[in-house]
């Protein structure tokens, strides 16, 4: 009896921290990125401001955004891009990087590649 009451009352204490604590705010989607990119042989830093479907050449890649969110203005900021890179040296342009990318933490997913550096700086504003 004594293990049922310790179970009842820790599901309880659970449910009443759940309820504490606020609710997290859902991403807001946004309609496009603004990326950087770094040629790395020139030094050379290029902004390419992207609306989401959109792609870009930047040397000799292809960039495409896919979709951008990020959090709401009282949460602390982030911007979260879903991009494709291709070769575009080859036809057609085999993709060499898919996924989401970081503008808080550009090392956790990046686009490895010996001469470009791609990074997310921030979302488009509406």
């Amino acid at each position: 009896m004594t293990r049922l009451a310790a179970v009842v009352l820790a599901a309880g204490l659970c449910a009443a921290a759940a309820a504490a604590m606020p609710a997290r705010a859902e991403y807001i989607e946004m309609p496009g990125a603004v990326l950087q990119g770094l040629d790395k042989i020139t030094a050379r830093v290029t902004e390419l401001t992207m609306p989401n479907g959109q792609t870009k050449a930047f040397g000799g890649l292809l960039v495409r955004v896919s979709s951008c969110y990020r959090r709401p203005p009282e949460e602390p900021p982030e911007a979260t891009v879903f991009v494709e890179i291709g070769d575009a040296r080859q036809n057609p342009a085999p993709i060499i990087f898919r996924g989401w990318m970081f503008a808080s933490s550009p090392a956790v997913s990046s686009l490895e590649h010996p001469i470009y550096d791609i990074r997310v700086l921030r979302c488009i504003s509406r």
